[in-house]
This record gives C-alpha cells, structure tokens and sequence, in this order.
C-alpha cells in the first residue's frame, strides 16, 4: 500500500495495518467444507479465504489480516470457487462475507501483485487482473443466493467493490470507505465506476470516485452503500440475521427476485419488465408457488 503514501486514507491504512498486526487472526471457530462437511479449525489456516457455517448460513471470511485482506489473485479464484460450491449445496440458503483481523473488510486489492500484471501490459493487465475482478463482482451480484457484507473495518476500493455488488450489507459504525483508484492514476477496475452511480447517483459517486477521500459508515448509509449500521460487537449477529430473515422463504422466490433485479438494474424498465416477466414466468407451475398460494387462500378462509 506504499503507493498511497500520501494522505489520511496512507494514514489510516498504516493504523489499522498496525492493530491488525497486534490483534491476528479470528479465533479457534470451525470451519465447514461445503463440500464434505468435514469441520476443520481455522486457527493458524492460511487459506485466502476461510469458510464457516451458522445453520443454512455460509460465513465466507478474507483472510489475510497482515496485508488487511487485500485481494490477491488467489483469493478471488478461491472465492469463485466456493461461490460454485455453494450454488450447488442445496443446504445452504444465504452467504455472509466479512474479513479477518478486525480491522479491515478489504483495503482493496493486492497493489504488489497487479502492478505486475500492469507491467506485463494491457492485454495481459486486462485479462490477469480487471476480468478477474470484474467476473468476480459480477458473480457476486448475479448469484441466486442472498450474499449480505459484514464490513467490519477498512472497505477500500475492490473491497467497496465487492460490497457494491452484494445484494445485503452491514456495517459496524467504525468502518471507512474510499474509492482511492484514483490516487493511482486509474480508474476504479471491479465494476466501481458503474455499480456506484446505480447505488448512490452519478453526481455523489463521482464525489467519491474523483477525489478519493475517506468516508464514514453514515455516509456510506446515505449513499445506500449499506443497509444497517450498528456497533462492532453488533456486526455478525446483524448480518446473520439479515441472512437468516431471507431463508424464512422459498429459494425459488428468492432466487427469482435475485435474478430479476440484477438482471433489470440497468436496462430500459421495459427491458426490465420482462426479466421480471420471465422471473414470474419460470415460478409457475413448481409446487413452490402451488403451495404458497394455497395457503395463503386457507388462511383468508379461516379469517373469514
């Protein structure tokens, strides 16, 4: 992060780097293969990215707390990775994604290891580093699944970029922000120059996107960044519950609201009335749909 030597957003990387350094890694928790279901402790584990489980939840946590979670190469392919895993594990409903270390979500990604990639080139730049970005957030927001952000500490650049394309997210009230690319002579390369405008309006996010500065967890409320804001010791139990409050419904529906809402967010609304036709469409039909409208009907009997 020596590239943003100069500045508050230098300043406050260096501080938490330096607590982090003091406070390690998440605790003794177990983690849960998806796959297997095998627990595994994830003390000491150097895995990019660890896994964990609350009932149908997934607990998704970057974990490189030394370098503030930055996002490196391996980090996203391990996320793409698990991203399948859980798509196709049937018992699980919703994902939550948080950092390790407690001072940072993500300080964005790897600077050491892209600015290799920019030395090799556009073409190889662009393939290495911005389409993997850029697939990954994609994924994210397109994912039939509710993914909720814990944002934890620091969420700068592709860390605000993963919270931008999440569907949910809450943020303890001593989390920063910052759209810092700029301070690189670059844009913003994971989506950030286009989600951001959507979220928040062109006018506030190219505030954030033209000057770089640092922004507080009310802000980041304002702007619709984030759904909830609460206190440290408040963060997971918030988020997981917010997870939880999606699976209380049937995971065609809510795969189905997904879908129609990602896809629709940026096309003509009526380009968007048919994603949302063809979300309806692909209901009927299933006993899902048969069910709920049954009983529906015989609890407006019984009340009547």
């Amino acid at each position: 992060m020596e590239s943003l030597d100069n500045g508050f957003i230098a300043k406050v990387i260096a501080s938490a780097a330096n607590d982090a350094t003091a406070d390690g890694e998440l605790g003794s928790s177990k983690s849960i293969s998806t796959v297997t279901g095998q627990c595994i402790s994830s003390k000491g584990d150097d895995a990019p990215v660890l896994v964990d489980r609350d009932g149908t939840v997934i607990i998704l946590t970057l974990n490189r707390p030394s370098q503030l979670n930055a996002i490196n190469y391996a980090m996203v392919d391990r996320l793409q990775v698990l991203l399948d895993e859980i798509e196709q594990d049937n018992t699980v409903r919703a994902v939550v994604i948080t950092g390790a270390g407690g001072k940072a979500f993500s300080a964005g990604a790897d600077i050491h290891e892209f600015s290799g990639s920019v030395a090799s080139g556009p073409a190889f730049a662009v393939r290495e580093f911005v389409s993997r970005g850029q697939a990954l957030t994609a994924r994210i927001e397109r994912f039939p699944k509710p993914i909720v952000a814990a944002i934890n500490g620091i969420a700068f650049g592709g860390g605000c970029e993963i919270l931008e394309a999440v569907h949910l997210a809450v943020a303890a009230d001593t989390a920063t922000f910052a759209k810092p690319e700029i301070r690189l002579d670059m844009p913003p390369t994971f989506g950030g120059t286009q989600r951001l405008p959507r979220i928040a309006g062109r006018k506030r996010a190219l505030e954030h996107l033209l000057t770089g500065e640092p922004f507080d967890a009310e802000r980041a409320l304002s702007l619709g960044l984030v759904n909830n804001v609460v206190s440290r010791s408040e963060l997971m139990s918030t988020a997981i519950q917010l997870a939880q409050g999606t699976t209380k419904h049937t995971s065609s529906a809510v795969a189905a609201i997904l879908e129609a809402v990602s896809r629709g967010a940026d096309r003509p609304i009526g380009e968007a009335l048919l994603e949302e036709r063809k979300a309806f469409a692909g209901l009927v039909g299933k006993d899902e749909l048969s069910k709920g409208l049954a009983s529906w009907r015989n609890r407006r009997r019984k009340q009547s």
